[in-house]
């Protein structure tokens, strides 16, 4: 029997993500507001949590129908027999986003929904669930449009960018599913060779590493479907086995590249990317971005520089920019480079003129991956004469 689920993913992220669960079986896979709906049997998403990439989330969509109040919302929540998705020794948190909803306070359709789930238990005899709004068993998300109400089990827990590797924040970190998101989109694939200068936690390097491991990012962690009743251990084991088994070992020469200027950068890096069983992958160095060389003759660049909230100092940002177009012009002709950047002068400040800009959204933050080819002798255009 299919199920109904909606996929999240960082905004930009929609097409690739569709492609993604193709592959893996999904049926029908069509592009929302934020993410991607598909459907498909309850082992699909096993098979998502583990293998997506570019997903934040895989929601079951337990019920959906037209409302117009919170006593609607009410309602329909009280007439999910929960008891068949999870128990009530289980602890519970209740999210609610919407979309030109009529409803005055979302806050107080969260706490009807809530009740409504809660009530259902008692009524039926069982304890009351406990509520808890850190480290939840359970996660039931509602979906409000102007007329349209849906209401979704989380099938993850954490959120699938929480790959595990990193084990503790760092300053405006880039996610993991957007940095394979821009792997996608820049045109890597393992057999071209990758640099990313200005690395910081090495997240681009990393999920590079995973993809060309042909190393399942959801491996090492645990998800919320394994606290439904629904979960069937057996079928989990068999395809965390077959993840396991595709996994392949470091090549003798690493063809990822990653370096910083900061030498703690470095070495958190190298942290996260033995936590991630991929350190023998990568080829991490301490380097300034402005005197760096081309590791091969062709390959990707691709980085996240500094940009407004992570470098307050504008006179750094000043000198820096000019010196990267410098570097890759001096150094890096047959190569392509990439930026993603929140900065929509980059292309300006570095001196290049991008022969791509595709639009994406880090969180709330409007960005943009910049594409650049870089070849032999001046960038600018000859005019041809007649």
């Amino acid at each position: 029997m299919n199920e109904t689920f909606f996929a999240p993913c960082p905004r930009g992220l929609e097409n690739a993500l569709t492609t993604e669960l193709d592959l893996m079986g999904a049926v029908a896979p069509q592009i929302l507001s934020g993410g991607v709906s598909f459907r498909g049997d309850l082992s699909l998403a096993y098979r998502a949590n583990l293998e997506s990439r570019l997903a934040s989330r895989i929601l079951w969509r337990i019920t959906h129908r037209p409302y117009r109040n919170e006593q609607d919302l009410y309602t329909m929540a009280y007439d999910v027999d929960w008891k068949r998705y999870f128990t009530a020794q289980r602890t519970l948190r209740v999210d609610l986003t919407a979309t030109h909803s009529p409803l005055t306070s979302l806050t107080f359709a969260t706490l009807r929904t809530k009740d409504a789930i809660c009530d259902r238990f008692r009524a039926e005899g069982q304890l009351r669930p406990s509520i808890d709004k850190q480290s939840p068993d359970v996660r039931v998300y509602v979906f409000l449009t102007d007329r349209d109400a849906s209401l979704y089990i989380d099938t993850s827990g954490e959120a699938l960018f929480k790959r595990g590797y990193r084990r503790h924040s760092e300053e405006a970190p880039l996610r993991e599913n957007l940095a394979a998101g821009l792997l996608m989109l820049a045109g890597w694939v393992p057999n071209i060779p990758l640099l990313d200068p200005m690395c910081g936690g090495g997240t681009i390097a990393i999920e590079a590493a995973l993809i060309a491991a042909r190393q399942a990012p959801g491996l090492q962690r645990t998800f919320g479907f394994q606290k439904l009743h629904w979960f069937d251990g057996p079928t989990w084991q068999r395809l965390k086995q077959k993840a396991r088994d595709a996994v392949r070992p470091a090549p003798k020469m690493p063809s990822l590249f990653a370096s910083d200027i900061s030498e703690d950068a470095i070495d958190h890096a190298r942290e996260c990317a033995a936590q991630a069983n991929v350190a023998d992958w990568i080829d991490f160095a301490p380097a300034d971005v402005r005197r760096c060389g081309a590791p091969a003759p062709t390959g990707v660049w691709l980085t996240n520089p500094p940009y407004g909230i992570r470098l307050e100092d504008n006179e750094s940002l000043a000198a820096l920019y000019p010196a990267l177009g410098s570097t890759l012009k001096k150094h890096f002709a047959g190569w392509h480079a990439w930026f993603f950047s929140g900065d929509q002068m980059l292309p300006r400040l570095i001196g290049l003129k991008p022969e791509r800009r595709i639009p994406l959204f880090n969180g709330a933050l409007d960005c943009r991956l910049y594409g650049f080819k870089m070849v032999e002798g001046s960038m600018r255009r000859i005019k041809k004469t007649v």
